[in-house]
């Protein structure tokens, strides 16, 4: 595997970066905090060294980036569509090798590690139509001999944090909206996926320098915390787009809100599944079990929580554990494995940590779970999913746990199935499995989820591109991709021209001199 990974690096350009910061094709840093190691948790083994970014770092990279954005903004906007064009025929060309690193440096399988790819090109598709449809209104005026209309301007630095679990398509989605928007981008990734980060960026950097594009249209940051908290205090980036828990979302908001700077936030979610008496059980389970299992369960959309119609009940619930008991475990690049590691060993002690607490208030778990060891599972980053019967009230269940823990619970009607499912402070995604129209209807009604994303049989994850993501109460409230998301990354302005030979005032003032 080692070998493998390592022909991967070479034919993504990274095999011998390590420097802390990229503005474009240039790399640096000064080296005084340090460098750091990347871990496959797929076997345990180092896969490269990368310099961290220090706060002088920082401030080159923003210099760099303010100098581009003068440049970028006055590129047409169909322009700058083509070269976010050109990224997406360069993922195309590195889909095997990036989804590979994915795979690899993350733990998610390979398959998943392919889709995330997918999804950055999809989206670099999306854009380019969007440069040409950045569109405004115009208005009729009460004043003779006046036009009225808006549009939409870029708003400078976007700045973008990651999180660890879409290593490489949550920056896309924001990158390439921004970019046709005519903003620049500075990105600091999570340091758990590095490798995938520089990755990114050295494809976009080769894209830009084909097109003698200057340095600082999009920027690099490898580094600790710190740098996110510079992001968010810093009133040269004028919209922050940060991905992760509720808990540093709350901070980021702050910070950013503090300076009347504009954020897109992408928070927790504890996103359900009602099962009906009326659904198709067997599309239900292989829609759970994904849900469930999909990424070993470290998905903001991943499916937490199933509330089944009591008549059904026992029997969705067997033919679950039947299903869990058919799930291979093991190295993520194994195509024939369904579900990888965890990201790391904390991740791990908070996963068994969550059965504890769920087993203290009274969880009864029908498929148990624990950690795995032994031959395949020597990084100690793999566990078993496993699905407890519990109350909604509980708090483990009021939680989000980034790992494959799936909890069951009854209900006797849909009004009190929805109740349950928003009875949680996150509101991301949800789904209803049923074949009754009106039970649809009701569950994406005003009255229904109060989720961002409301789905009718299929399973809370796999969003398209063609859709605005994101969701409300503690996930945030913010909302990147498809849909009019742009609108997120620009600032509008009205306007109003006056070609009389006069100045009426509005509402019929009169000012004479």
């Amino acid at each position: 595997m080692q070998t493998d990974i390592n022909s991967v690096l070479k034919n993504l350009g990274i095999q011998e970066v390590s420097q802390a910061f990229s503005t474009g094709s240039t790399w640096g840093g000064t080296g005084s905090l340090g460098t750091l190691d990347s871990y496959s948790p797929a076997d345990g083994r180092k896969i490269a060294t990368v310099q961290l970014a220090d706060q002088e770092d920082y401030h080159t990279v923003i210099s760099q980036a303010q100098t581009a954005f003068s440049y970028w903004r006055d590129i047409p906007a169909p322009k700058r569509g083509d070269i976010v064009r050109q990224l997406g025929d360069a993922l195309r060309h590195h889909k095997q090798d990036l989804g590979t690193l994915v795979s690899y440096e993350m733990g998610k399988s390979l398959q998943e590690g392919l889709g995330e790819v997918q999804e950055m090109i999809d989206i670099c598709d999306f854009a380019v139509g969007l440069s040409r449809q950045l569109y405004g209104l115009t208005m009729h005026s009460e004043r003779p001999h006046h036009r009225m209309y808006e549009q939409w301007h870029p708003l400078g630095i976007a700045g973008i944090i990651s999180a660890f679990n879409f290593p490489v398509a949550v920056w896309s989605w924001n990158a390439a909206l921004a970019l046709v928007c005519g903003n620049v981008c500075v990105w600091k990734p999570s340091s758990k996926t590095a490798l995938c980060a520089i990755a990114c960026q050295q494809i976009l950097a080769g894209v830009l320098k084909k097109n003698e594009m200057p340095e600082g249209i999009s920027s690099l940051l490898i580094s600790e915390e710190f740098i996110g908290d510079l992001m968010s205090n810093d009133k040269s980036i004028p919209l922050v787009s940060f991905t992760g828990s509720t808990r540093v979302g709350r901070i980021v908001s702050t910070a950013v809100g503090s300076r009347f700077g504009k954020s897109i936030l992408e928070l927790g979610g504890n996103n359900t599944i009602i099962i009906s008496k009326e659904a198709d059980l067997d599309m239900s389970v292989i829609g759970a079990v994904f849900g469930a299992v999909g990424t070993a369960g470290q998905r903001c959309t991943s499916t937490r929580r199933l509330i089944i119609h009591e008549d059904i009940y026992e029997d969705f619930k067997n033919r679950l554990v039947k299903a869990y008991g058919q799930l291979r475990i093991g190295d993520p690049l194994d195509q024939n494995n369904h579900v990888g590691p965890l990201i790391d060993q904390q991740a791990v002690a908070m996963y068994i940590k969550a059965i504890e607490k769920g087993k203290a208030e009274g969880a009864k778990f029908i498929v148990e779970g624990g950690a795995l060891s032994g031959e395949g599972y020597t990084s100690g980053c793999y566990v078993k999913p496993c699905v407890a019967e519990v109350e909604n009230h509980y708090k483990i269940v009021q939680e989000e746990t980034f790992a494959p823990i799936l909890y069951l619970i009854k209900y006797k009607t849909l009004e009190e199935a929805i109740k349950l499912q928003n009875a949680v402070p996150q509101g991301l995604s949800s789904a209803i499995m049923t074949l009754n129209l009106r039970e649809a209807e009701l569950f994406l009604s005003a009255a229904g989820s109060d989720c961002g994303i409301a789905n009718v049989n299929i399973g809370t994850s796999g969003a398209e591109i063609g859709g605005a993501f994101g969701g409300e109460k503690e996930t945030g409230g913010g909302r990147e991709s498809g849909s009019d998301a742009w609108k997120g990354y620009m600032r509008r302005q009205t306007n109003t021209i006056n070609y009389a030979d006069t100045l009426p005032l509005a509402q019929g003032i009169k000012f004479n001199l």
